[in-house]
């Protein structure tokens, strides 16, 4: 669990299953939170006291309706906010739809995020956990994080009906990873819009 959602997670529970995995495909919408989602609008009931970034909150709100597979409504929301951090989600979203092309399209638009350091720690430490092959770690090497050699390893994760013995590990390594991804960038997200 991340800082800032640990001490909110009660509340936050209302609109997601903190323990559900996260799939790097669509996935099927998670119907028991669908009603709860849709009186999220603008995020401000997601936060104790005033919000004073509406874009970071409609990050947190997108970034609720990815994580319950709800992809378009996600991808409506994200596309809208015109910040690094939305065209975060925005690359998420294409990522897991499987349109990898358009998920590095968004990237490009991220840059440099504050998060990919702390990204690519949590991803050399998920590593240890799930033994990948040498030729699999590109996207944490030397402290840096890259996305679009994530999205290439997502991709190859999707594709792969009988893995390797050396690439057994990718897929659960990519699970992990867009898990710990979605909940930094959310933890990010959140603290920024109050």
């Amino acid at each position: 669990m991340y800082r800032t959602v640990e001490q909110h997670i009660s509340r936050l529970q209302s609109f997601f299953d903190p323990s559900a995995n996260v799939f790097l495909n669509a996935g099927t919408p998670n119907q028991p939170f669908r009603s709860a989602l849709e009186q999220l609008g603008g995020g401000e009931t997601l936060f104790d006291g005033t919000v004073v970034d509406r874009d970071m909150a409609l990050c947190c709100v997108s970034g609720l309706w990815l994580w319950n597979n709800y992809l378009d409504r996600s991808h409506t929301i994200s596309q809208s906010i015109d910040t690094i951090s939305g065209s975060f989600w925005h690359g998420i979203m294409h990522r897991r739809e499987g349109d990898y092309g358009n998920a590095k399209y968004w990237f490009r638009h991220v840059g440099q995020h504050p998060v990919f350091s702390e990204l690519a720690q949590q991803s050399r430490q998920l590593a240890q956990t799930h033994p990948l092959s040498d030729h699999l770690l590109p996207p944490c090497r030397d402290g840096q994080w890259d996305p679009y050699v994530f999205v290439d390893l997502c991709e190859q994760a999707n594709r792969t009906r009988r893995p390797t013995e050396g690439d057994a590990a990718l897929r659960p390594w990519c699970q992990a990873t867009q898990s710990a991804e979605w909940w930094i960038l959310f933890d990010y997200c959140y603290q920024h819009a109050t």
